[in-house]
């Protein structure tokens, strides 16, 4: 037996031995690195499934299995439910490349609502958190919530300032004037009338449309009886806008309980799933998730919708409903179910009734089923839009090749712009696109060192040099293995606007795009090419894109794009695909541009001496600054007084006086220096007068 078999062997045995209990495994490759991290009901039967010969299971996953995988790591637990919280932690931790991930095709916006709070009111937020508060949504866009926030802002009145105007004001603002608000920062309101009006808001944003119409149509009736006509107006309206939102809404059930219909449609290696938002009976929101390069079966591409989705940070953490119907169910189902409403309980404000156990079902008839099928065919029909797009970006990718005779099709396009005050704070930004949207990761802002107030040429070569070398340097070094998901470097911010992170050599997000936009004309598209050229990069693709101008005699030129070696630029029609593409990548590099030019000219001017400081932290200078009053008084203070501000420690003394210390050495060599420069003027004046004499 060869030495290469001993892991097989080892691998065999481990087959052999594995215990039929619940828990998770881990699959390795000879590296030791992660493959794939799964959860059993038996380990014995599901682990060995994957390397069994004589198995019905084609899929590509399988043979990869039995190839590459050379260790196996079992953890048996209790419960299904603690396999399902394990194989969570699990994969969070390891990174697997060949887990599903599912990515979602928006950035999701939610809505917090404090009810702790004497005066409540509606936030937006990105991730919701487990600190009481009721969250609502997400929502598709933020145009959807904000129409919604328009709604409850002009039928409840509640109110929108944050905490610290709330404090402060000492008169009312404009919502009072148009009678958005009651203005509690201000005037007496009723505390009783305001918590009705904000139980209304949750009941509206929850979707119980059906139960807040009862409760408005009684309040319209009690306070007609009572006389209190104005209120019974205001009650009226909410009711007129509560029903002209429900005749948008469509009845799929006519239960009253809240579910979450997940609809899963595959072609080859690519998935697509949609997740209808029924509550009450009604569907009121929808959300799509896609993946790509998925050989796993379905209930595991299932079982990993549930774990991001509503997991921690997921979009669904903080809305999970009654129900969660599923085309199929994955393994562990019991367990799923279990942690779902341990997580569900662990959202519900403390005091209140504890919510019901979320049922995982996976019905085949009734109307269930009915549910479960129309999110099949949402699915589906997201599937084909998102195809659809996919062919018209292609079809205007062409379009640009062909009109600005490139080599290849621009899949990925980046552009750069300079920005800076009066010659101060310049700063230069580079952004990407890939398949014609913002591709934030790779957005990356330099600030300049080389040039010269104003010099935006100098500026524009060494930002597109720094540029440059990373791309070279990327193309140079060994390429990595994209993740089979299309996984981002792991780096990346929400944002991407990280200024000046730059990653080690060889990442992708450095590598060099198919093409090059600098915003400008022939003289920028100049030093561009010089600063490739310099750099040995002949083959990339630079254009230069000009904004549109008026010409000499009046007439309004379009914009215009210069090639390299052409000497008429050529021009792009308005409003037509290629123009409107390669515009955006120059708004966006304009903007971004603008963006760290303004977060440098503000550091710059809130910038202290203390900010030099070895070892004094953020906290520590603020306390400083706050207790003494001035950068002055803290080099004059001893060190009992500098240790009695809070947070402060003989560490931070400490520091504070090397500081002083090196600052004092440098002052004294500059003025020994400045003594010699005199002492040498002196001099040089003396030889000068006694030439005269002579």
């Amino acid at each position: 037996m060869s030495s290469g078999d001993a892991p097989k062997d080892e691998l065999t045995q481990k087959l052999e031995s594995l215990p039929s209990s619940p828990g998770c495994y881990v699959f390795r490759d000879g590296k030791g690195v992660t493959l794939y991290v799964g959860k059993a009901k038996s380990l014995r039967s599901r682990v060995r499934s994957y390397f069994q010969e004589g198995a019905s299971d084609t899929r590509a996953f399988i043979p990869f299995m039995r190839r590459h995988v050379t260790d196996l790591e079992t953890i048996v637990t209790r419960s299904e439910k603690e396999a399902a919280i394990l194989e969570n932690n699990l994969i969070k931790e390891r990174k697997p490349r060949y887990n599903v991930k599912l990515r979602d095709d928006k950035e999701y916006l939610s809505v917090r609502l404090s009810l702790e709070h004497e005066w409540p009111r509606l936030e937006l937020v990105r991730r919701p958190k487990p600190d009481g508060a009721r969250y609502f949504g997400p929502y598709h866009s933020a145009t959807a919530v904000r129409r919604t926030l328009h709604l409850v802002e002009k039928h409840w009145k509640l109110r929108t300032c944050s905490d610290r105007e709330l404090a402060s004001r000492k008169r009312p603002c404009l919502k009072y004037q148009i009678g958005r608000c009651p203005a509690p920062c201000v005037y007496e309101v009723d505390r009783e009338l305001y918590g009705e009006q904000v139980r209304s808001v949750a009941l509206f944003l929850e979707g119980r449309h059906d139960e807040l119409s009862s409760v408005l149509a009684e309040r319209m009736r009690s306070a007609s009886e009572r006389l209190e006509f104005e209120l019974a107006g205001t009650y009226r309206d909410q009711l007129s806008a509560v029903q002209s939102v429900r005749e948008a809404q469509g009845v799929v059930s006519v239960s009253d309980r809240d579910q979450d219909v997940v609809g899963l449609f595959r072609e080859a290696d690519l998935a697509e799933l949609v997740v209808l938002i029924v509550r009450a009976g009604r569907v009121v929101d929808t959300v799509s998730f896609s993946s790509a390069r998925v050989e796993l079966p379905d209930d595991e591409v299932i079982a990993a919708f549930l774990r991001e989705h509503y997991g921690e940070g997921g979009v669904g953490e903080a809305h999970l409903p009654d129900e969660v119907l599923v085309p199929v169910l994955p393994e562990g189902a019991d367990g799923v179910a279990e942690w779902l409403s341990e997580r569900r309980a662990a959202n519900v404000p403390q005091g209140a009734r504890a919510p019901r156990n979320v049922q995982l079902l996976s019905p085949r008839r009734g109307p269930r089923s009915n549910l479960l099928e129309l999110a099949q065919k949402n699915a589906q029909h997201a599937f084909e839009e998102k195809r659809r797009a996919e062919s018209d970006i292609d079809e205007r990718l062409a379009r640009v090749k062909e009109r600005l005779r490139l080599p290849t099709l621009p899949r990925r396009i980046e552009c750069s712009d300079i920005s800076h005050l009066g010659g101060e704070d310049t700063v230069g930004s580079v952004v990407a696109l890939l398949n014609g949207k913002p591709d934030k990761k790779r957005y990356r802002t330099y600030h300049v060192k080389s040039a010269g107030p104003g010099d935006d040429y100098q500026a524009q070569y060494e930002v597109l040099r720094r540029r440059f070398a990373r791309g070279r340097a990327a193309a140079n070094s060994s390429p990595e293995v994209e993740a089979p998901n299309g996984d981002s470097p792991a780096n990346s911010s929400p944002e991407g606007e990280a200024p000046n992170v730059e990653s080690p050599s060889g990442e992708p997000e450095w590598q060099l795009p198919d093409l090059f936009v600098v915003d400008g004309g022939r003289g920028q598209l100049g030093v561009a090419l010089a600063a490739a050229h310099d750099l040995g990069l002949h083959e990339l693709a630079i254009v230069g894109l000009a904004k549109e101008r008026e010409s000499e005699l009046g007439d309004k030129l379009v914009d215009r794009v210069y090639l390299p070696g052409q000497k008429n630029p050529i021009p792009l029609r308005p409003n037509s695909p290629e123009l409107f593409m390669l515009a955006f990548a120059r708004d966006e590099a304009h903007r971004f541009a603008n963006r760290g030019r303004k977060q440098t000219g503000k550091r710059r001017r809130f910038e202290s001496a203390l900010d030099s400081v070895k070892g004094i932290g953020e906290k520590t200078k603020k306390a400083l600054l706050t207790e003494l009053g001035s950068v002055e008084a803290v080099r004059n203070a001893t060190d009992e007084q500098l240790l009695q501000v809070r947070g402060v420690s003989r560490r931070h003394v400490d520091a504070v006086r090397r500081w002083l210390a090196e600052a004092a050495g440098e002052g004294a060599e500059a003025a020994r220096e400045g003594a010699e420069a005199a002492g040498e003027g002196a001099e040089a004046a003396g030889e000068g007068s006694s030439v005269a004499v002579d």
